[in-house]
């Protein structure tokens, strides 16, 4: 028996290699422990035929060898006697965090090629003693609808087999599977299982920066289980042939464990503990955007010289000149990007877009640009110049999607040129600020050479991805990146290990962007999600404030026609960004809660807090139903903004909290 952990979480492992204990220190051993890795490779399937990942004739094969152990790492060695496979399993666990990281390590050590079909980076079972009372979770997420969180009962999709006649395990579970570039296109990279008794949540998120992850939770041997993984031949079409001698490694994984706010607090402290450190998650600057409910891909000099000085006068510290910088006013610029050179036209005189650049600077503001690294339009002179097999290919035929090749970062000929125009932007042009976007799917991958399996050409796109970002980061360290991609269709951890921020949403419409900004922190820390604040000219007062509170618990994204708005309006734009700098040095330590539950996404009150060291942040949003709601908090309040708004606060045993007026919003400080 293998014990390790610390004072938040425990491990057991069994002496026949399964994971027989992950939880709480104190906690009684599993019931039907599940092998701590799963593979099917070609020739070795299932021991039970399922389309489920576990039950493999060769993770039951897999026999303990050695392993070593530090106070936040735990490697435990397998090998399969049959195939001379490999196995290093990798445990991390950050002190004092109930929060588990898994990956494994194959080594091929027999004397044939094994052409591996499915690995998983973690399964666990017997997580729950009653199937009945357990509760599945996973979240949608869609382009303008994003983190909309789901439950259900796990009996729904594995229900009861057994009565008179008993019947040995299921063949289907509660699945779910990322496909393409998009990690979170149709659903989050994130799943749960909650259990209505005991109250006790787990939660996992997948690591992984492309759609090839997968993962399942349902019964066997009559408790829940759950595996996890990045691409599989099921799903994705996935296969990797693995040569004696060679080594794969896992897409990397997180579980954790809590009640059901607690769980996704520990997650938000798992994050900020193992992502690269950059000063931006501690300053957290104000940033205007020039595109959202404002200039809407179509910026020129004469357009953003206004705007810069409003957006400056309004306490902005970052200002972005977003799309369409590099192409005429006149042009269908959307086959023709990759060169990423400004338009003369829309930077006219001499000294052309630098004109805007230089009075950003002279505004107190660090400029930044939008850029769509990894595309190259069907029009633009690079897509001739450029090697064939610098972009995404299947069957020899270079993929075309939505006028746009795709790159292949793998090549040093698609990297050399993506690192030539951030290095150019960034030292020749004093670019502080690139918001990467990403706006097509480009399919099931690439294959680089014959017999590759598209999926495992994607699978090795993503990762010299982050080897990119890495490289940017480690030539530019104070350069500030921006994850996005048609909004939060790559919300990932995978990315936002690296990059400072995470764009939510493309949503114009500020009641529906609500929802979104309140769940948000289900998979993005406060300090990194970037929320749209685009007040316009025709708003009311209370729709100003319902906009511009949306974003005081995360990063500004200040936008909108904020040169056309009247004095009261631009009043309440101003005080909402002098109320930020006052707590935003708080976010960095909170983590979220959600007083009335994960919105859904016609909720017609929505409430997000954030516990920080000192004080806890309540954002509520009315959009309808009864203009008053009540609490469980006994605290005293403080009313942040609108200071001269409507809402009656009436604290005692409860929180009492009165807006008149749908739709309409508020921030308080409670001590």
């Amino acid at each position: 028996m293998i014990t390790w952990g610390h004072d938040a979480l425990r491990l057991e492992i069994s002496d026949d290699a399964r994971l027989a204990y992950l939880g709480p220190p104190g906690g009684e051993p599993y019931q039907a422990a599940l092998p701590l890795v799963e593979v099917t490779a070609t020739g070795h399937g299932r021991h039970w035929s399922t389309h489920r990942l576990v039950d493999t004739t060769i993770g039951a094969r897999m026999r303990y060898r050695r392993h070593h152990a530090t106070a936040d790492e735990l490697t435990v060695e397998l090998h399969d006697p049959q195939t001379g496979l490999a196995a290093e399993v990798i445990y991390r666990s950050p002190e004092g965090l109930p929060v588990l990281r898994s990956e494994v390590i194959l080594r091929n050590e027999g004397e044939e090629t094994l052409l591996l079909e499915s690995v998983t980076s973690l399964t666990v079972g017997g997580l729950t003693a009653d199937v009945d009372s357990a509760d599945v979770l996973w979240a949608d997420n869609d382009w303008l609808a994003e983190y909309r969180w789901q439950r259900r009962p796990l009996r729904v999709t594995s229900p009861r087999l057994s009565g008179r006649v008993r019947y040995g395990n299921g063949k289907c579970c509660f699945t779910l599977a990322g496909q393409g570039v998009w990690s979170s296109c149709g659903n989050l990279p994130m799943g749960g299982l909650a259990d209505r008794e005991t109250g006790r949540t787990w939660l996992w998120q997948i690591e992984h920066n492309g759609g090839g992850w997968r993962w399942e939770c349902g019964e066997r041997e009559g408790t829940a289980y759950v595996a996890l993984s990045g691409p599989s031949d099921a799903h994705h079409g996935w296969r990797h042939p693995l040569a004696p001698g060679e080594e794969f490694r896992s897409v990397p994984v997180a579980l954790a464990v809590g009640d059901h706010d607690g769980a996704f607090a520990a997650l938000t402290r798992y994050r900020r503990a193992i992502r690269r450190p950059h000063p931006d998650h501690q300053w957290l600057p104000v940033i205007f955007n020039d595109y959202m409910n404002c200039l809407m891909g179509d910026p020129t000099t004469e357009k953003l010289l206004p705007l810069i000085d409003a957006a400056a006068e309004a306490g902005a510290e970052y200002f972005v000149i977003d799309a369409g910088w590099y192409a005429d006013a006149d042009e269908d610029w959307w086959g023709s990007v990759g060169a990423w050179e400004p338009s003369a036209s829309r930077f006219p005189g001499e000294r052309g877009i630098h004109e805007v650049l230089d009075r950003i600077r002279a505004s107190g503001m660090t400029p930044g640009l939008w850029l769509e690294p990894e595309v190259i339009g069907v029009r633009s002179p690079l897509a001739k110049s450029l090697p064939d097999e610098a972009f995404f290919r299947r069957d020899g035929v270079r993929v075309t999607e939505n006028l746009r090749h795709h790159l292949d970062l793998r090549h040093p000929a698609a990297r050399g040129h993506l690192d030539r125009v951030v290095d150019r932007l960034v030292s020749e042009w004093g670019i502080g600020y690139l918001k990467l976007d990403h706006n097509i799917d480009p399919g099931s991958g690439t294959s680089s050479h014959d017999g590759e399996a598209p999926a495992a050409g994607l699978l090795g796109h993503n990762r010299a991805q982050l080897d990119w970002l890495d490289g940017i980061l480690d030539r530019h360290p104070r350069l500030v990146l921006e994850n996005c991609a048609s909004g939060g269709m790559r919300s990932d951890h995978a990315l936002l290990s690296r990059l400072q921020l995470q764009s939510t949403s493309d949503q114009q419409n500020l009641q529906l962007y609500a929802p979104i900004a309140a769940s948000a922190p289900t998979a993005v820390p406060p300090e990194q999600g970037a929320v749209w604040a685009y007040p316009q000219p025709g708003d009311s007062p209370d729709e100003v404030a319902f906009t511009m509170v949306g974003a005081l618990l995360g990063r500004i994204h200040l936008s909108g026609l904020i040169t056309e708005l009247s004095p009261e309006a631009r009043d309440l734009v101003h005080e909402a960004v002098t109320v930020y700098k006052d707590l935003r040095a708080d976010l960095p330590q909170a983590v979220p809660a959600w007083p009335l539950g994960l919105p859904a996404w016609d909720d017609p009150w929505i409430v997000l807090a954030l516990h920080a060291p000192t004080a806890t942040y309540l954002t509520l949003w009315r959009r309808g139903g009864e203009e008053t709601l009540r609490l469980p908090y006994p605290n005293r309040a403080e009313l942040l903004y609108p200071a001269g708004g409507k809402t009656a606060i009436r604290a005692g045993r409860q929180l009492t909290v009165t807006l008149p007026t749908a739709p309409s919003a508020a921030l308080l400080r409670l001590r």
